[in-house]
């Protein structure tokens, strides 16, 4: 019952942020970014260490300052997308299309029109985040999006609402194979972010990564074997502090033809490019490299 009445507390005091956020301007809302940086890097240095030895391991061959410079880069960016993930609650549906243009959506709408499901590929670069919302205002069709739901379960209710509204269902990873059964009659674009460290090495896919051994996430290539669906990449720039643009990638427009790990390598080679020009916006912090590789599992080309 206590654990209840702290989330709705924390639920209210939410609510009340957002309101805040949404009276400002981004050009206002991004120095609280900046305080932000301040406080992640500097005073609490949020799994520094972590996001530290991941960019050190990736680029063996930069230089201490160039590391560094990576390293503020990111913290900066960490900032943005946090006062942008607030700001996503309130922004209205011309904003959300202005601030996250899609470039070529005839790719996916090709499929689309032949009542052809597909699986987007997409990663924690850039701004992920906004992507639930800016598909389908700029496309037809149903969209639905893997995630990971909250703890608190009155934001998590929030959150399936607000993007529901924008025309994106949200469904939990724990359900991902039930959601891709019951709407299998059905066409839908399915959003997976698959960067993700997979829960258990044994059952993963195995490649050289940003130069380490990576466990790699099959879910993406497994559902488009089982479902045949077309497998796309959604590469995403950052123009400018708060403009995104999303270039659409075909990975395999035939998954079932494909050989057994090539739809993942594709996908991990066309995000390890992207990392390797702008290496600031991927998500550092997180812990990639968790795993060992099982003497039993070999590495993908």
């Amino acid at each position: 019952m206590l654990k209840k009445v702290g989330y709705f507390i924390t639920y209210i005091l939410f609510l009340v942020f957002i309101g805040f956020f949404a009276l400002l301007p981004f050009r206002v809302a991004y120095l609280f970014s900046d305080f932000l940086y301040v406080i992640l890097f500097y005073i609490t240095g949020y799994r520094k260490k972590v996001a530290y030895t991941n960019i050190r391991k990736s680029f063996p061959n930069k230089t201490e300052q160039e590391i560094q410079k990576i390293l503020k880069q990111f913290y900066h960016h960490l900032g943005d997308l946090i006062v942008e993930g607030i700001k996503g609650f309130s922004m209205t549906r011309k904003q959300v299309i202005k601030r996250h243009k899609i470039l070529n959506p005839e790719v996916l709408q090709s499929f689309t029109k032949n009542n052809q499901s597909t699986i987007c590929t997409t990663a924690h670069y850039n701004n992920w985040e906004w992507g639930t919302m800016s598909g389908t205002l700029q496309m037809e069709g149903k969209a639905m999006a893997l995630y990971m739901p909250l703890s608190n379960p009155y934001i998590d209710k929030l959150m399936k609402k607000i993007r529901a509204s924008r025309g994106t269902e949200l469904i939990s990873i724990f359900k991902t194979l039930h959601a891709f059964r019951d709407r299998k009659d059905e066409t839908y674009s399915y959003l997976l972010a698959a960067d993700q460290n997979p829960p258990n090495a044994r059952f993963a896919y195995w490649m050289t990564f940003l130069n380490q051994e990576t466990a790699c996430i099959n879910g993406p290539e497994k559902y488009a074997r089982m479902f045949d669906y077309p497998v796309l990449f959604l590469n995403i720039t950052k123009v400018k502090r708060g403009y995104y643009q999303i270039f659409i990638e075909v990975i395999t427009d035939n998954p079932s033809s494909s050989k057994k790990g090539d739809i993942t390598v594709k996908y991990m080679r066309l995000l390890e490019k992207e990392i390797n020009n702008n290496p600031q916006y991927w998500l550092w912090s997180h812990r990639r490299w968790k795993k060992t590789r099982p003497e039993n599992k070999e590495l993908l080309d």
